[in-house]
């Protein structure tokens, strides 16, 4: 184990539940559990007590009528610190300052505002375009943990095998591949749930295993053309192909708006979609504002 010290917006409770990802997990004693291709982590926030010698705070964030930077919490990690700076630094975000981005909303937006707080420690993950094109086709009409559970199936039976420690002895699998799924029948499909979806997935992997979605290759493209050609896979519509933009590609102009987000802008926007005023940090208001609502805590 190592520990590892962030100064900046991080929540690992929030992250978890944020409607962004489906494998992260809470297990147990502190710790949080993330996968991103083969790569395991298992981290937990380390307590005052914890954390007293070198005199880094191990509270939560603190949270106040302002939106000022947040406290530094040291963190232990079951990785090694190459790992860490190579692979879960980018995948958390971590070298954007989420705490200015929050400094930057307007106090007369006071919805977004507040939501801001409250989801405070969301951070925009940046995770594997082929798990989340499918995820994303899952989770239409499908609550969080439905997502989940068909989502661990697919890699339970398709996914490669990956070794974790001792000290968390359980069977975890990573998403399968292009190629792992390249054989698979609708009914295999329909065993993990998928109902309805199941020809929108087939879809999504024929087309990428014969290459007509180049996922890499679409990385260069603008935001309005990869959501054009993301909406081009059969039952990838708007919503869908802003979340995986966003998601996937860390497009953080892309405000996918769903049934929560939706029932905000006509509720207290009077119908007009306030994302687009946030530029570049369109996403990540949506992810303040999509927390907030979905957890029922505004």
């Amino acid at each position: 184990m190592n520990t590892i010290k962030i100064t900046d917006d991080f929540d690992l409770n929030k992250i978890t539940y944020s409607g962004q990802c489906f494998r992260p997990q809470e297990i147990g004693d502190g710790y949080y559990r993330f996968v991103t291709g083969r790569n395991v982590l298992h981290i937990r926030l380390l307590t005052d007590s914890e954390s007293s010698e070198t005199g880094v705070s191990g509270s939560p964030t603190a949270s106040d009528d302002t939106l000022g930077a947040p406290i530094s919490q040291q963190y232990e990690i079951s990785c090694e610190l190459e790992d860490w700076n190579s692979v879960w630094v980018p995948y958390f975000d971590l070298e954007t300052s989420y705490s200015d981005i929050r400094a930057s909303i307007p106090a007369s937006d006071k919805y977004i505002h507040t939501a801001s707080k409250i989801g405070q420690g969301i951070r925009i993950l940046n995770q594997d375009p082929f798990e989340m094109l499918l995820s994303f086709i899952i989770s239409q009409r499908k609550s969080i943990p439905a997502i989940r559970s068909s989502v661990e199936k697919l890699s339970l039976k398709w996914g490669e095998p990956l070794v974790i420690s001792r000290m968390w002895p359980s069977q975890l699998h990573a998403f399968p591949t292009p190629d792992a799924l390249k054989d698979v029948t609708a009914e295999d499909l329909a065993d993990c749930g998928l109902g309805y979806r199941v020809p929108y997935i087939l879809d999504a992997i024929r087309r990428v295993n014969d290459g007509s979605l180049d996922l890499e290759a679409i990385r260069t493209l603008t935001d309005e053309e990869l959501f054009e050609e993301l909406k081009t896979v059969h039952g990838v519509g708007d919503k869908v192909a802003n979340c995986i933009s966003l998601f996937a590609y860390h497009r953080t102009g892309r405000a996918p708006v769903d049934t929560w987000i939706a029932k905000v802008i006509d509720e207290e926007y009077g119908g007009v979609n306030p994302f687009p005023d946030y530029g570049q940090y369109a996403g990540i208001m949506q992810q303040y504002v999509f927390y907030a609502a979905s957890q029922k805590k505004l």
